[in-house]
């Protein structure tokens, strides 16, 4: 099989095998041998975690390419182009980089010993696999897409494994309590290999997996932690290893990525380059060059609006209660001088009520938003939000976040503030409603 067009692979891949998710990693595996790389020549940071995963990648891409390396990611899902699912360098894989890998791929799964059946996330992994190995890059960053025990991304033997927050996200899949998510997380962890978890209160099944399989541990506020300097100036912050590394930085600045919650993330990363650092030196300019430097779409994103200077505009993609609680924190932390408005759209899947729940007391005005149900069968309608809102609470329906949006707009006034959050569509759709009326990004 063979397509000149990525938008062609892509469309092919999605009916290929009518599971859209479907865990295990024997298809994924067989295929990468018989592509002969069981084994690529790059060291592997595998990432898994319900929150905060694709912001370490950013944090940890950006550093390592400020040091001078050659670094690819491999991140999920994408807002507007696939290609963002796979750069070097922080540069997005071109369609032809992409159509040679899937190419190459069709030829392993059809070899004469028969098909595999790949899935759409099988197809992106051992294309990201493929595009690394390729360009030569020293390192390799690979966030996991769906817990991790199982998912796609774990077939290969990671150099360091880091998992962020845990919390309940995906309970069909991955089971219906945090202890048991954890120990789907904690399944990229391996034995006598660094097994970083950058959570403060971790589940317990995580810690004993680590142990049962003879891991290297570290954890938050065990091995390593940091903390505020207030005293040093607004957003300095400091990080130790208390584990026999060694390593401390005592006058680290602001994070280019927004939100006081990015510090947790940010200090499981600088643990994992720390335990790398006898193979790849980063000499603390550049570690700090890199942490500012670091950006990731839809996480607190601040977009120019042209028009409307004196109104806040956001774009989170928090879609479960924990990433909403975090969003909730970040703006009770900066209150605005006006009102706040809302945009939210979501996956029926999820739990929009507690979402909703959580957001209900930084919310002044909301705009409730059906999503494309041509993107996703699982797209909630406006009706189905609007039914999780308390009775007396403000809030207008709309058949898409663009509409919603530009009414949310027209609403605000100097002083105010708009957040658009709910999914990663939410955020896309935002995204191209922007982009279609001439705005930007703001620093």
């Amino acid at each position: 099989m063979r397509f000149d067009s990525l938008d062609e692979w892509l469309t092919w891949q999605e009916q290929l095998n009518p599971a859209e998710i479907e865990l295990g990693l024997e298809r994924v595996r067989l295929v990468l041998q018989r592509l002969n790389l069981e084994t690529p020549d790059f060291t592997v940071i595998t990432i898994a975690g319900t929150n905060g995963k694709g912001s370490s990648a950013a944090m940890l891409q950006s550093i390592y390419s400020t040091a001078g390396y050659r670094v690819g990611a491999y991140t999920s899902p994408h807002l507007q182009r696939y290609n963002e699912r796979i750069t070097l360098n922080g540069v997005e894989a071109d369609d032809a980089l992409l159509c040679d890998a899937f190419e190459q791929i069709e030829c392993a799964r059809c070899a004469d010993s028969g098909e595999v059946p790949l899935t759409y996330f099988e197809f992106g992994t051992l294309a990201a696999i493929v595009i690394f190995q390729q360009a030569e890059v020293d390192i390799a960053v690979l966030e996991v897409g769906l817990g991790g025990r199982l998912d796609a991304v774990n077939v290969l033997e990671p150099d360091v494994a880091l998992v962020t927050m845990v919390d309940l996200d995906h309970q069909s899949w991955l089971g219906n309590d945090r202890e048991t998510i954890a120990r789907e997380k904690a399944g990229i962890y391996r034995a006598n290999t660094p097994a970083i978890c950058a959570e403060p209160a971790p589940a317990r099944s995580l810690v004993a997996h680590a142990a049962e399989i003879g891991a290297d541990y570290y954890g938050l506020n065990e091995q390593f932690s940091y903390g505020l300097n207030e005293a040093a100036g607004e957003g300095r912050w400091h990080w130790r290893s208390l584990s026999q590394h060694h390593q401390s930085y005592d006058q680290l600045p602001a994070l280019g990525l927004h939100g006081a919650f990015q510090l947790q993330n940010a200090a499981g990363v600088l643990m994992a380059v720390t335990l790398l650092q006898s193979r790849f030196a980063v000499e603390e300019d550049e570690l700090i060059t890199g942490l500012k430097q670091a950006q990731m779409a839809g996480r607190l994103q601040r977009m120019a609006i042209e028009g409307y200077a004196n109104v806040e505009c956001l774009l989170d993609v928090a879609h479960n209660p924990s990433s909403a609680k975090v969003l909730r924190e970040a703006l009770a932390a900066r209150p605005c001088d006006g009102e706040t408005h809302a945009v939210i759209a979501m996956l029926a899947d999820k739990e929009i009520g507690a979402v909703v729940e959580m957001m209900l007391p930084v919310v002044d005005h909301w705009y409730v938003a059906g999503l494309d149900s041509t993107l996703s069968a699982r797209a909630a309608t406006a009706a189905v939000v609007v039914s999780s809102l308390p009775e007396a609470t403000p809030a207008l329906p709309f058949a898409d976040v663009g509409t919603a949006t530009a009414a949310a707009l027209k609403k605000s006034v100097t002083g105010d503030r708009l957040v658009i959050f709910g999914s990663f569509y939410t955020v896309a759709e935002a995204k191209s409603f922007f982009e279609d009326v001439g705005c930007c990004e703001a620093n």
